[in-house]
């Protein structure tokens, strides 16, 4: 059961940024097995998270993955997802990715990755501006599961984020002698630069400019801009974010049913929503064969 709570944590990494890693879907890679195994995945979030920072404008989405790992730790992802509110793309993003999982000593694991997502013109994400994702982490898995991450996202800009966290499965019992319910509560800081913000409102406002020119003002309707929004760009590296995260999953042999909650307290610092909160609620499905 242990494996899946791995699994399930991934699609909320990989939402995150589409890529690496907001709580969307790559089932991790984060445990050893003893054979090449194929895991698929399906989750839909109330909106894109991406560090505990969300876009100025509502952004839930439906998305689906898949990973393919080999004995070795070797294995590869592939995502798309689709905004809903998206009626101009079928898919309005998609990635490919591939990392190497292996164990350090007894309990201690390590993780390193690279993907590219592939945005459309215009994306309303946050992260679209840096598609590229290169990233290193360190599981220690005993009584508690405690993770580092370091990643590097690159493309239009660069930007650096660590998060470190910790999580705890807490076993609340079961329906049939072959399924399990647990609940894993986690909580994580994230602490890096925000060079994607700039690029994130200058890419606004070129869409705000071409939905005005092809509808023009809509009356009555309210603006979704912040009435404070920043427009300096962040070089310096600061903590942004603490998240608290609640998944209940129902587990079986070959696959698990997830729901999950997650609050973020944003910093002072933070280029989106200084110092407010942000609330995201997924709902997961994912299959091992």
């Amino acid at each position: 059961m242990k494996l899946f709570y791995i699994l399930s944590t991934a699609l909320l990494y990989a939402a995150q940024g589409l890529a690496q890693t907001d709580s969307v879907a790559t089932p991790n890679p984060d445990s050893t097995v003893d054979k090449a195994s194929l895991t698929l995945g399906t989750s839909y979030s109330n909106n894109a998270n991406y560090y505990g920072q969300k876009a100025i404008e509502s952004v839930p989405y439906a998305a689906v993955a898949a990973t393919y790992k080999l004995k070795c730790g070797l294995y590869f992802t592939g995502l798309a997802y689709k905004l809903l509110h998206d009626s101009t793309h079928a898919v309005s993003a998609a990635s490919a990715g591939a990392g190497l999982n292996f164990k350090l000593i007894k309990h201690l694991s390590a993780d390193v990755s690279y993907s590219h997502t592939f945005y459309p013109a215009l994306s309303p994400l946050l992260q679209a501006g840096n598609p590229d994702n290169a990233s290193a982490s360190l599981l220690l898995e005993n009584w508690l599961s405690s993770k580092i991450n370091l990643d590097y996202a690159f493309g239009k800009t660069a930007d650096y984020f660590v998060t470190a966290g910790t999580a705890k499965q807490i076993t609340l019992g079961h329906i049939t002698s072959k399924d399990l319910i647990t609940i894993t509560p986690a909580v994580d800081i994230v602490a890096g630069t925000q060079h994607f913000y700039q690029t994130y409102l200058t890419e606004k406002k070129l869409r705000d400019s071409v939905l005005h020119a092809l509808l023009g003002p809509v009356i009555g309707q309210p603006s979704t801009e912040e009435p404070t929004t920043k427009t300096t760009v962040s070089t310096q590296f600061n903590l942004l974010s603490y998240n608290f995260k609640c998944p209940l999953a129902y587990n079986r042999a070959h696959y698990l049913v997830e729901v999950a909650y997650q609050l973020s307290v944003l910093s002072s610092k933070a280029q989106s929503n200084a110092g407010k909160a942000n609330q995201f609620i997924s709902a997961s499905f994912y299959y091992q064969f």
